[in-house]
């Protein structure tokens, strides 16, 4: 059996998010991704690609893409649900790999080292055209757009932001420390990392389209225009005063670069940077994430009230079972029309409960 979604499926996908991110959509986007559909053929030999397996670069593009054809004719898509690759699964902030970081995943996850330890001073990133994590990448891309001629969603890697990649190079309490003792080779180093990722992005989408359904990126957002997720996790450590001098220009110049964006805002600590960001007009949207370990949606229904006052849309996530937490922030928000919400732990056996939650946060499927 193959991936059981339409072209027309798409096309009611496409004129459904063409209305939300315009405004017209009166009810929440709602993606509900169940498993356990019967595939109709063998397992392939290869593994699921995933930031344990990536770094084997002895397994074919075409294998894995193969692979993921298989899981992907698994899933039943409900609600506005789609079938997406989504490319996260080199880490977050491959860009640093891109730039000649070690990568390293013997734990089961990426993590990022610097080949050198050099002085900021001394510090250059320059773009490399054979860099084996680029070609592996758009290896990938292009295996899959040849598989799927336009079927399923590949999303853009995850690149990372300008500091968070930076501090891949300059780890540990180097790079606070550099904010303090050398601000300007600092910005320097921004401004270089600014249009490196804008290179990167640019020679990644090529291979995409215009075969590919659309454009997303790993917070698995749909749009039919270049989209993308901006963050900076370092900003967990610094004050909105330094947030300030070294992220939001750059931020607000990487918001004009995309017809259209969104900003990762990952845990507590960048709660006092909010209303900066929210200030930026060519930001549409906030993904708040509280961190592990904190309390669901429903407690910080003040942070999407926020959100929403500025007139950006948001994204929130978990398992389906926990939607009442969602229908809180709806009610209490009032969300509704501009709340991504994407639900997942889902099987087959559980497809009547879903379908009755579906249906309880606005949308009859």
């Amino acid at each position: 059996m193959a991936i059981d979604f339409s072209p027309e499926r798409w096309d009611k996908v496409r004129e459904t998010y063409r209305q939300w991110w315009a405004g017209e959509l009166r009810r929440p986007i709602v993606e509900l991704v169940l498993t356990g559909r019967d595939p109709g053929r063998p397992q392939p030999k290869a593994p699921v690609l995933s930031q344990a397996t990536c770094a084997d670069l002895t397994i074919p593009a075409e294998d894995l893409i193969d692979r993921l054809d298989y899981e992907l004719s698994r899933e039943v898509y409900l609600g506005d649900s789609f079938p997406m690759v989504n490319m996260h699964m080199f880490g977050p902030g491959i860009g640093a790999a891109f730039l000649g970081a070690r990568l390293d995943n013997s734990t089961g996850g990426v993590w990022f080292h610097p080949p050198a330890d050099i002085p900021i001073e001394e510090l250059h990133l320059s773009y490399d055209s054979d860099n084996i994590w680029l070609r592996r990448v758009k290896e990938i891309c292009a295996a899959a757009m040849k598989r799927w001629q336009g079927q399923v969603l590949v999303g853009m890697t995850d690149l990372g932001g300008a500091l968070d990649i930076l501090s891949t190079f300059r780890p540990s309490e180097k790079l606070p420390m550099d904010l303090v003792d050398s601000p300007e080779e600092v910005k320097r180093l921004i401004g270089e990392l600014h249009d490196l990722w804008f290179r990167f992005y640019t020679e990644i989408d090529a291979v995409l389209q215009p075969v590919n359904p659309g454009y997303s990126a790993w917070c698995q957002i749909f749009s039919d225009q270049p989209f993308y997720i901006y963050q900076c996790d370092f900003s967990y450590m610094i004050s909105p005063d330094m947030f300030r001098e070294f992220v939001r220009d750059e931020l607000e110049a990487s918001s004009h670069q995309l017809p259209r964006c969104f900003y990762h805002l990952d845990g507590r600590g960048q709660l006092p940077h909010l209303d900066m960001i929210l200030a930026m007009e060519r930001i549409d949207g906030v993904q708040w994430v509280p961190g592990d370990g904190a309390p669901d949606p429903d407690h910080w229904i003040d942070v999407y009230r926020r959100i929403f006052a500025a007139g950006k849309k948001t994204q929130v996530g978990g398992v389906w079972r926990n939607a009442g937490s969602i229908r809180t922030v709806i009610r209490e928000a009032g969300l509704g029309a501009g709340l991504h919400y994407r639900m997942w732990g889902g099987s087959l056996a559980d497809e009547k409960k879903c379908r009755q939650e579906l249906v309880s946060l606005g949308l009859c499927d």
